[in-house]
């Protein structure tokens, strides 16, 4: 599934030249444009409001594409509806609030209209899977996931850092809910939308969110990221479908071969962690005999330095090492919390 269209609708004559050319290009399933914009600063570009809606309503109408736009409240739920907009999504800063959710919920109860829900701006997994349950709760016929990136202080070449896994561990658990990526807000400029897509690609997506303008440079919001129907065409012309699996009895011998390395090198890696743990509980009993805290942070801080080290000599991300390391640290800390709660 293709959803493409602008970041706002601006004017009624740049939302029909943008569906136009989209229609024309035949490879968009979905017309999206946002008619209220959530915005940081008071004083940004938030929205033409409801008559973006009439516009909207006229693209379906003129070139038979469904529609869809942003709700955040029920008062919006309540004018799409009134427009007959096909798809309604949930924005990343809205799923972050469950009140809102759960009233738009409360809202579509009866309506036979689909929903996306984009992850919230935190990476809090929990909190989108909610956000997806609140809507099934209600009985929203059809909902769908969106994924985004997440906000971060970290500096990243992206507007919002993908982290993958997250999206994949939403779909184990709802498997059957589809999973869309929109690469314009990941990326954040037009250039990283290439190889956004192709790794949602290869990772299976349902299918792409994109903003798409029919004059990029001169659009109100979030110019940097659209890119024009014509390079949208263009661009999954490129997209290489890899199929699931192949025949061929040399590629499944050596496929099976790698597998059993990886298979033999995880269970080192558990092995080596419970030896590790075993070593962190006799920390805690040395600790607590000498009455000594259970955290040291200038030891943490020396170990994560060392581990950050030999990472990225190895060819690892800083994130990555970050991650991992702070995994491990913890279920150290709670080793050594138990240990000394139980030692008399």
């Amino acid at each position: 599934m293709v959803l493409a269209g602008p970041c706002s609708a601006e004017t009624e004559a740049q939302v029909m030249a943008t569906a136009r050319e989209l229609a024309a290009g035949g490879l968009t399933d979905v017309f999206r444009a946002g008619v209220w914009k959530p915005r940081t600063q008071p004083d940004c570009f938030e929205g033409v409001g409801e008559k973006g809606l009439a516009w909207l309503a006229q693209v379906r109408d003129e070139f038979h594409l469904p529609v869809a736009t942003e709700v955040a409240n029920v008062r919006h739920v309540e004018a799409a509806l009134r427009y007959g907009i096909d798809i309604l999504w949930i924005g990343a800063r809205t799923t972050t609030n469950t009140f809102a959710v759960q009233e738009i919920a409360d809202a579509l109860r009866g309506v036979d209209t689909a929903v996306l829900v984009k992850n919230p701006v935190a990476p809090d997994l929990a909190l989108w899977v909610g956000a997806v349950e609140r809507l099934l709760k209600a009985g929203v016929p059809a909902v769908a996931a969106v994924h985004r990136g997440f906000s971060s202080y970290q500096k990243t070449p992206y507007r919002n850092q993908p982290l993958w896994q997250i999206p994949l561990s939403l779909t184990q658990r709802l498997p059957g809910i589809p999973l869309l990526c929109d690469p314009s807000h990941i990326g954040g400029k037009r250039e990283y939308l290439p190889e956004l897509l192709q790794r949602a690609v290869d990772l299976r997506y349902d299918g792409w969110m994109i903003e798409t303008h029919i004059r990029p440079n001169e659009a109100w919001s979030d110019a940097a990221q659209q890119i024009t129907p014509q390079a949208l065409t263009a661009l999954l012309a490129t997209l290489v479908r890899r199929a699931d699996t192949s025949s061929d009895v040399g590629f499944i011998d050596r496929l099976r071969q790698l597998r059993a390395e990886l298979d033999c090198f995880d269970e080192q890696l558990i092995d080596m962690l419970a030896q590790r743990m075993k070593v962190s509980e006799a920390i805690g009993r040395q600790k607590k005999r000498s009455g000594v805290a259970i955290l040291q942070p200038h030891r943490r801080n020396e170990m994560l330095q060392q581990a950050l080290d030999k990472g990225a000599a190895a060819g690892f991300t800083v994130g990555f090492i970050e991650e991992l390391f702070e995994l491990i640290h913890q279920e150290s800390i709670n080793r050594q919390i138990h240990v000394m709660g139980d030692e008399k």
